[in-house]
């Protein structure tokens, strides 16, 4: 089987890849009837000559290969037809701006694999960039406070070689004794709090946060059922709150009352409470100064996200009175870091990350009749067509 890694050529180019040179050299080790080429790029962060020192072919076209592997999406004139494609897709949710990039995928005869729905037999995902935007946001978060607040200058994280280098400078500020509230414990929020635990910041608990004043920062994780209550104020179980969200209210303004730095990192789910309301953010109550929303999920449970931000300019004002983007040093401004490509700024880490799970959990469905069911689950287009697990697609595709 030949497999081509694709240069990316979505705008701003990525320089994440889906297969780094040492993991390519590994697989190729284990799988003999295998064989990897690498596209020509300018971009990544992993260099041809990376990938030559570790004796993998590169060259200008792919396009005698079976399998194209890439991390965005594909710009549609540089589809090649009747391929197998990995690549995150953004259509699974009916993304209006990708309804094209679907159709000419359709019509070009590709079978595309999105790495999003790349899951397990329970449905829970097996690759995923997830951990590195916890890593990056939050350490982003405590940039844009030392921003906000002219009170120390962190480098931007695209400009650090790794995630130990992120915790060294972390390492190096002095933070007053502010509170911070992480929400979310997947991928997304623990990989935020490595940066945390790296910083050597307390954590503590919902009580001690809530009721407790500190000399030092300190920080508190916190899940579905401490953000949330329900309405009939029973107490039950989070399967309870996942099945039945609409029988639930937000309670994350007892922490916007204490809290100094939020970090956004949950999932959130249709018909799920909204953690905060533009209302609540004018409350004079609420204490929340700079939000780092890695969740980055516009106009949707964390009001002060009214957009997203880039790489380049990261940050934004929200001001809650006027519900307005303003300049996020404004002393009436909540600062907002709302990149919603975060691991972008991590791309070695993330790659070598994503490239073992890849290894782990796809390449050997190649080789073994996809035993396990990986290939099929993820399998969106084949023959033209929709496949059954994506048949819900077919009115985006008609255009409906």
């Amino acid at each position: 089987m030949k497999i081509g890694i694709i240069t990316e050529r979505k705008n701003p180019p990525d320089k994440r890849v889906v297969l780094t040179p040492k993991e390519c050299k590994r697989l190729l080790k284990k799988y003999p009837r295998l064989s990897i080429k690498v596209e020509s790029s300018d971009n990544r962060f992993f260099t041809d000559e990376d990938y030559v020192n570790q004796g993998i072919t590169v060259v200008d076209s792919v396009s005698d290969c079976d399998v194209l592997l890439g991390v965005k999406e594909v710009p549609i004139e540089n589809l090649i037809p009747n391929k197998k494609y990995f690549f995150f897709s953004h259509t699974i949710k009916k993304q209006s701006y990708n309804r094209k990039l679907l159709q000419a995928i359709l019509a070009k005869n590709i079978e595309l694999y999105d790495h999003e729905v790349i899951v397990n037999e329970k449905g829970n995902r097996l690759v995923a960039f997830g951990r590195y935007a916890g890593i990056v946001g939050a350490y982003n978060g405590f940039r844009t406070y030392g921003l906000k607040f002219n009170t120390f200058k962190l480098p931007k994280a695209e400009d650090l070689h790794d995630q130990l280098m992120l915790i060294h400078e972390l390492q190096k500020i002095e933070l007053p004794a502010i509170k911070v509230v992480l929400t979310g414990k997947g991928r997304v929020g623990n990989g935020a709090k490595e940066m945390l635990n790296g910083m050597r910041m307390r954590e503590v608990s919902v009580k001690e946060f809530l009721n407790e004043t500190f000399s030092e920062p300190v920080f508190v994780q916190i899940d579905v059922l401490d953000y949330n209550k329900r309405k009939d104020g029973q107490t039950k179980n989070q399967q309870d709150f996942f099945n039945n969200p609409a029988d639930y209210e937000s309670n994350f303004m007892r922490f916007a009352k204490v809290a100094d730095l939020y970090i956004a990192c949950h999932f959130f789910g249709s018909g799920s409470p909204y953690i905060f309301t533009r209302e609540d953010a004018k409350n004079k109550n609420f204490n929340i100064k700079v939000i780092a929303d890695i969740s980055c999920d516009i106009d949707g449970p964390v009001a002060s996200t009214i957009r997203s931000s880039t790489i380049a300019n990261p940050i934004y004002g929200y001001n809650p009175l006027t519900e307005q983007e303003v300049d996020f040093k404004n002393k009436d401004a909540i600062a907002v870091m709302a990149v919603d490509n975060l691991p972008c700024e991590l791309p070695k880490d993330a790659s070598e990350g994503f490239g073992e799970s890849f290894s782990k959990h796809v390449i050997p469905a190649f080789f073994n009749n996809d035993a396990d069911g990986v290939l099929q689950r993820a399998r969106m287009t084949q023959n033209g067509r929709l496949t059954e697990r994506f048949n819900y697609l077919q009115d985006f595709v008609d255009g409906k």
